[in-house]
């Protein structure tokens, strides 16, 4: 059995490191994305990484609202939940902190696992 922490705390590597370098110009420049996304959600939702297969590409979406979402057609990697209820009692309304700490909870093992399998999709 794999360590809890084996896949987390450090970027990435292998095929989906460059693929977000690709993508998006570095880890950093992702990760400013991801983080803005999901800081910035009207009301309630998520941020999203995922794999846009027409293009073949890695996007970052941001999902609001679980009514009036429409598919668009891509398969979630990362998923950080923004409603309230993920955060607001350690958290308050500052979202962006708790936002920060997820980051260093992010199992990169199982990211590049969905990853591998969407692109073969």
């Amino acid at each position: 059995m794999a360590e809890p922490l084996a896949g987390r705390r450090r970027p990435p590597d292998g095929e989906l490191a460059a693929a977000i370098g690709e993508h998006f110009g570095s880890f950093e420049a992702f990760q400013k994305q991801l983080t803005t996304a999901t800081s910035t959600v009207q009301g309630s939702g998520w941020g999203v990484l995922a794999w846009e297969p027409l293009g073949r590409r890695l996007v970052v979406e941001q999902v609001y609202d679980h009514h009036g979402n429409v598919g668009a057609g891509t398969t979630p990697l990362l998923v950080f939940d923004a409603w309230e209820h993920a955060y607001y009692l350690q958290y308050r309304n500052v979202r962006p902190d708790y936002v920060q700490k997820l980051w260093s909870l992010v199992n990169w093992t199982d990211v590049t696992a969905r990853f591998d399998a969407a692109r073969s999709a």
